[in-house]
This record gives structure tokens, sequence and C-alpha cells, in this order.
């Protein structure tokens, strides 16, 4: 399969914003609970194995480029696992598993960052065997989202605990959100020397945020890491549509949007890429709608040449694949 296809680089123009064929298209949870193929690995494996057995992890990488077409893909991971390079035990059950959660300012004060080229090596050979005919992203969590999953356990809430924690201690908490951001971007740069040809920083949980606690526990951390690789950026946060003006000060290559604005009055905002912006639960309407509100989309963006088609947020659990598909 491999071998049969050109490089198809359309992500890669959008992202320089030269773009001058039709608009490249991925999708955020891209392998996942709606692809029947997806669910038969799944169903023999359990979530660690696949995230940590190179054979498999390519296997899921490479599913939707093989089932849909998509012109690029993503690393089969999951932002929790840097835990494992700051000493936490992972597993996953429906969501990530971390022990022992950070009960006070001494556990973060003692904390050990490790080397991700060590500890998530097993990562840097999935990238090696992901490569195709499309280019591969590689990610990671935003800080502020992976110290959430450090201090609480997520049930659907407003992290309660965590803008606990960032009240009451914020030195402690700058503190932590440095640690990770060593660790990550250790991290970023092996899947960069592995062959990811661009990352995405997932901080899916900054929408909980004031606007000056996001400009202070976002922005900066998110400035680091891409920073801190040689490959184009993109940052996705729940909220972005809200605040594109502040994000593109930092210099992104691009900005995923959720699906609170049109992404053509966005645009007006910024010349800077952008990615998205097709609202995740669109995808459970009859298939009509689907497209055409896919379509309004793609014409609201006709020959934006720095412009990469997106959901939103992830796709959801049953999802249906013919809806994806559309």
């Amino acid at each position: 399969f491999k071998e049969k296809m050109e490089k198809n680089y359309l992500f890669i123009d959008a992202l320089a914003g030269r773009n001058t064929k039709r608009a490249p298209v991925w999708l955020m949870r891209q392998a996942g609970r709606y692809s029947p193929r997806y669910q038969q690995l799944r169903h023999k494996h359990s979530l660690r194995d696949l995230f940590f057995t190179p054979e498999l992890a390519a296997q899921a990488t490479l599913l939707p480029l093989q089932e849909l077409g998509v012109d690029a893909a993503i690393l089969f991971s999951d932002i929790t696992v840097i835990a494992l390079a700051l000493g936490f035990a992972l597993d996953f059950q429906e969501g990530p598993v971390i022990t022992p959660l950070l009960q006070g300012v001494t556990d973060v004060e003692k904390l050990v960052c490790l080397d991700p080229w060590e500890v998530l090596s097993k990562i840097g050979q999935t990238v090696k065997l992901a490569k195709s005919s499309v280019p591969l992203i590689g990610f990671c969590g935003g800080p502020f989202t992976v110290a959430s999953y450090l201090i609480e356990k997520h049930t659907g809430g407003e992290l309660v605990r965590t803008k606990e924690w960032l009240q009451k201690e914020p030195e402690n908490f700058h503190l932590l959100l440095d640690k990770i951001t060593e660790v990550s971007a250790g991290y970023l740069q092996m899947q960069v020397e592995n062959g990811v040809e661009a990352i995405q920083i997932f901080d899916s949980w900054a929408h909980v945020l004031t606007e000056k606690e996001f400009e202070k526990v976002c922005l900066p951390y998110w400035k680091k890491l891409l920073s801190a690789v040689s490959v184009p950026g993109i940052v996705f946060g729940r909220g972005n549509a809200f605040r594109v003006q502040s994000i593109a000060a930092i210099e992104p290559s691009a900005i995923s949007i959720d699906w609170h604005f049109p992404m053509a009055t966005l645009r007006k905002q910024t010349h800077i890429p952008l990615q998205g912006n097709l609202d995740p639960d669109l995808l459970f309407a009859p298939l009509p709608e689907i497209r055409q509100k896919t379509l309004d989309l793609l014409d609201s963006m006709w020959h934006d040449p720095a412009f990469i088609v997106n959901l939103g947020h992830g796709v959801k659990p049953k999802t249906p694949f013919e809806a994806v598909e559309c």
C-alpha cells in the first residue's frame, strides 16, 4: 500500500499557506470506535497493548488512510503517555488511569523528569513503522490538560481540583507545568527525529480557564513546545474560536478551531493557517445534511491556501462509519 501511491503534500502545503489545490482533510480521533476494522483490533488487544506495541499502533495509525483516503495520518497514541516520563504508573480502561494522583505541593517538587527517548521509545518505533504516502502528525498534550490528568480523575466536569490548585498554589502549579513541558518537548523531538512531519498540541481542557488564566498557563507553554521542534506545529484547544488573536500572537503554524464561529469569519482575524471546524455532532445527522454542511464549509473557504478541513473536536464514540466516510 505504501509503495503504490505518490506522496500527498496537500496538508504540508496548507500548513505553509501555499496550497493551490483542494483543501486537505484529516480528522481528530481519526482511528477509533467508528471503524469496524479498528473494533476488531480492540477486541483482540487492550488499549495499553495497542498504544505500546509498535506494529499494532502503526496499523491503527494507517487504518484511516486505507479506509477513508485522508490527507494526513496522526500517530495512534494518547496524550497521557507522557505521565510515564514523570514516574507515574499508567493504564487504560475507558480512559487513562494514572496512579498515584498528585496530592500536594511536595508531590510536584519530588517529580523527576525521565528521558522520554527511553521511556517512550516504543512510540518512536511506531513513528518509523507508520510512515506512508501522506504526512504523519505527531502530538503531545498541552501541559495544562496533562496536569489536570495528574491531579484528578476526569468526570466530564469543570476540573475543580485542578483550578483550586492553580489558585491556591500558583508557583507550584507552574513548576508542574514546567516539568510537563520539559518532558513533552523531549517527547516531541523524539517523534520528529523518527519521522513525523508536523506536530499538534492538544490542550483539550483549556476551555475551563478564564482569559487571564489561559494567557498564563497555556500560551507560554505552547510557545515553548512549538519552539522545541523543527516541523510545523498546530495548536488545539476547545474554545480556540474565541481566542484566535491571542493564540496568533505566539505564531503557531496553524490554529485548530472548534465550531462556535464560521471559519470564514475567523479567517478575517488572522492569516495563520486554520484547521477545522465541523461540529462532531453533525456526524450523527442524515448523510445529505453532513454532505451539505461540509460543502458549505468548503465553499466558505474556497481557494484559501491555508485551510485544513477537520472536525472542531474528535470523532465521538458510536459515530457511524458511513458518516465519517461521507
